[in-house]
């Protein structure tokens, strides 16, 4: 059986397309109990790693917060990243990709190999994420941004986070038909 790790996928949303083709999808977030930071090494092989580390402290859109929070919820964060590069790194998949928003994980990581927007895949709005790895590009199935930025007009709720979080399903499904 092929087995894909989504690491930080809290919704499911981008392993979604790996469950219903039949693949051994192993969802590492605190939503369903697994902490990251405290993953061991699977003994077989993992075919793909799929990796949305929280962007709450890296997006842009959270930038006039950064100051105020201080240095530790950033180090607390990149705790997280860097344990999804160590789960990448012994795993050794045939292909891995880490996603998030536009904003300054680009300072710890380096450029990222390419940035998309939903309207990019079919879903019609704008949300500039930023993808480091190893993988094949995703097929563009464009549309037009109809819907504008809607992540801006979520109002507040304890839930916010977690909705602008959602992968959208258009791309998700490119990139799974991309990385099967």
């Amino acid at each position: 059986m092929l087995t894909i790790l989504s690491l930080c996928d809290k919704t499911g949303a981008w392993s979604e397309p790996y469950v219903k083709a039949g693949y051994d999808v192993r969802r590492i977030d605190l939503t369903y109990g697994s902490d990251i930071r405290l993953f061991q090494a699977l003994p077989y092989p993992v075919r793909g790693i799929l990796a949305a580390p929280p962007c709450t402290e890296f997006a842009a859109s959270g930038a006039r917060w950064w100051a105020g929070k201080g240095e530790q919820v950033l180090l607390d964060a990149l705790a997280i990243v860097d344990a999804c590069l160590r789960v990448i790194t012994v795993h050794q998949p045939q292909w891995w990709v880490l996603e998030n928003p536009v904003g300054r994980l680009k300072d710890y990581l380096g450029q990222p190999r390419m940035s998309f927007d939903p309207s990019d895949y079919g879903d019609p709005y704008t949300k500039k994420t930023l993808l480091w790895g190893h993988f094949k590009e995703p097929r563009m199935k464009p549309v037009e941004a109809t819907e504008g930025s809607k992540m801006h007009l979520l109002p507040p709720s304890p839930d916010r986070a977690a909705l602008r979080s959602i992968t959208p399903s258009g791309f998700a499904q490119a990139f799974f038909e991309a990385n099967p």
